[in-house]
């Protein structure tokens, strides 16, 4: 069975939210904006159950071909990426170092991201356009010294990211890979969001990628350095969550830099992430206008 999809889209110029279903998308943004104008404020209510039993009798409003797909939550506050969650990515930088203590992270801007099926924008600046494919956590309660104990108490839902990265510029800096990971339009967030329920939902979850139908990248979730419960833990003990929150949870082994010579991606290109009962986020490749 599958599991309840709910998402934020565009159509004829005005952005909305709604149900996925296979026909289409039920408009619930249209009978429940004055309460709730965006999925940020369904998740802060905690009512993302309740839409989702408001939709399951009405038919769709839109169809699939007459929507542009947009990151499920608008303007969040934070999106936290975690680095080097995998223990094979670990040893992919051959420093002879074991598995970090702590959680590498860094912040990237909602500007960075497009929608499923919107081209990623390789950049003017590099060529060298790479792939992520990651596992996303989307805050439903906010916390602050939240326990491992209580800790996936505050995940409302799951997506998935396609956390592109520019390899030359997050090399520019000694201490930080900010730049490289900020370019416009360079990652992609979606396509949906999908309720989270328990921890056997998340516990391995198989994670792939795809780049024009070859498999790249190929892990679980019960392989995490860093597991979904400390990250929340740990997180926490530094800022506070809230509501609409993004957690970007980490990328396995195989990404375009680590090949030898390095395969970056291409105009033309298509990459493709998929997770287990959360489903697939497609983004092609285009140059940044001239």
């Amino acid at each position: 069975m599958t599991s309840p999809r709910l998402a934020t889209y565009a159509v004829n110029g005005a952005v909305r939210y709604g149900l996925v279903t296979d026909n289409g998308l039920v408009d619930l943004s249209a009978r429940f904006a004055k309460d709730y104008p965006t999925l940020r404020e369904v998740i802060a209510a905690g009512a993302l159950r309740q839409l989702i039993d408001a939709a399951a009798a009405l038919s769709p409003d839109h169809g699939l071909d007459a929507i542009t797909w947009l990151p499920p939550i608008p303007s969040p506050e934070k999106i936290i990426c975690i680095g080097v969650n995998y223990p094979d990515r670990n040893a992919e930088y051959k420093d002879g170092q074991e598995a970090p203590k702590y959680p590498s992270m860094f912040m990237r801007t909602p500007r960075s991201f497009v929608g499923h099926e919107t081209p990623l924008v390789r950049p003017r600046a590099s060529p060298q356009l790479d792939y992520e494919g990651e596992l996303v956590l989307i805050i439903g309660k906010a916390g602050r010294h939240i326990p491992e104990a209580q800790a996936l108490d505050h995940i409302a839902a799951l997506t998935l990211c396609n956390e592109g990265t520019i390899r030359d510029w997050v090399r520019h800096a000694k201490f930080n890979v900010t730049q490289g990971k900020n370019f416009d339009q360079t990652g992609s967030l979606g396509p949906w969001l999908v309720p989270y329920t328990d921890e056997s939902q998340i516990a391995v979850i198989r994670l792939t990628t795809r780049v024009n139908g070859e498999l790249r990248q190929d892990d679980r979730t019960s392989r995490l350095i860093f597991g979904f419960r400390y990250l929340v833990n740990y997180i926490s003990t530094f800022t506070t969550l809230v509501p609409g929150d993004v957690i970007v949870t980490g990328t396995p082994t195989g990404a375009g830099a680590r090949f030898d010579p390095p395969r970056y991606l291409k105009p033309g290109d298509v990459i493709e992430i998929a997770a287990e009962g959360v489903g697939t986020l497609r983004n092609g490749v285009i140059d940044e206008a001239q």
